[in-house]
């Protein structure tokens, strides 16, 4: 595959998922912004209005052989004191995240 074919699957991935923060949470679409593909840090920037309904540093990967340690690292080295989080995608799949097993439990603590 292209570079510019890889990078524009990532964008889509980039903005079907700013897409669900948008249309599920209710976020504001203008405190949401895809990253330029290339650039360094999170995926998708966020507001102070959005970080605080969604507390994530969002990392996005759409391939087909994904390194799913490599992935979380970067999200971590990414992650500026938020939860790192990995949106995971490949051809014909459903969309699926990465987040640390022990936060994800206490998500469900009473």
């Amino acid at each position: 595959m292209k570079p510019s074919s890889a990078k524009a699957k990532g964008r889509l991935l980039q903005q079907k998922f700013r897409n669900m923060l948008v249309d599920i949470l209710g976020l504001d679409e203008d405190d949401l912004e895809s990253r330029p593909m290339g650039s360094a840090g999170e995926d998708i920037i966020m507001g102070k209005q959005s970080r605080d309904k969604f507390p994530y540093s969002i990392e996005c990967k759409n391939q087909e052989a994904i390194n799913i340690w490599k992935s979380y690292d970067q999200a971590s080295k990414n992650c500026k004191g938020y939860e790192p989080l990995v949106v995971l995608k490949r051809n014909r799949s459903k969309v699926l995240v990465l987040l640390d097993a022990e936060h994800f439990v206490k998500l469900h603590k009473d």
